[in-house]
């Protein structure tokens, strides 16, 4: 009896441990749905003028139209489009209203890295975003070759000479540039896949409990005869 009472106790235990994180997990995926849900509609809302004061929390996403110049100079980030390859998002300057921000103008193969692009007066739509893609295993720029790894918004202005706000354009600034404009699509959202593994490891341990406690109740040979 004890070792029954000890098995049915270890495996209820587990079971409800189980169970709490698919629950867990199934609480998290309407979290992120309704996150995600949240930035969508911000991203397509409707567009309105460069704001004069910005926050990155408060507008991030904000889609904004904006008339003003490209200024020569721009930085290459390291970065990889599924089905095409890896090449960089282009970073320039954009004087818009008497400021100058920075603008994500999209992405460039690596051959075409070093090769001329237009600059001058244009008409730009797309979203204000500050990434989050720094981390203690993100590299340093390599200033010499302009190759960075991470769109660090801070340090990209400082070497632009801009404001430390990024617009990232939706619409086209030169016909060799595609423009990756600010999606759902990249940020993750693996709460199901998680929910479905914690509620299919407690059916297995709910299995097992139940096979262990058959087994224990079950006479043996010798008391069988």
């Amino acid at each position: 009896m004890r070792r029954i009472l000890f098995l049915l106790i270890f495996g209820i235990a587990g079971l409800a441990v189980l169970l709490s994180l698919g629950i867990w997990q199934s609480q998290r995926l309407s979290w992120k749905e309704a996150v995600l849900a949240d930035i969508e509609a911000r991203i397509s809302g409707e567009t309105v003028g460069l704001p004069d004061q910005l926050s990155p929390e408060d507008d991030r996403y904000l889609p904004v139209s904006a008339s003003g110049e490209i200024l020569p100079g721009e930085i290459h980030v390291l970065v990889s489009v599924k089905k095409v390859g890896p090449g960089y998002r282009v970073i320039a300057p954009f004087r818009t209203g008497g400021r100058t921000i920075l603008i994500d103008r999209g992405f460039i193969r690596t051959p075409d890295k070093l090769s001329d692009r237009q600059i001058g007066a244009m008409d730009v739509t797309g979203n204000l975003h500050w990434p989050d893609e720094i981390d203690s295993y993100t590299p340093e720029p390599d200033i010499d070759d302009n190759i960075w790894f991470a769109r660090d918004v801070p340090a990209l202005a400082a070497k632009l000479g801009t404001e430390p706000v990024l617009l990232i354009a939706r619409s086209q600034t030169d016909p060799d540039i595609t423009p990756l404009p600010v999606s759902v699509t990249g940020i993750p959202n693996d709460h199901l896949q998680y929910a479905v593994t914690w509620f299919g490891l407690a059916l297995v341990w709910a299995a097992m409990t139940g096979y262990f406690l058959w087994r224990s109740r079950a006479p043996s040979e010798s008391e069988a005869q």
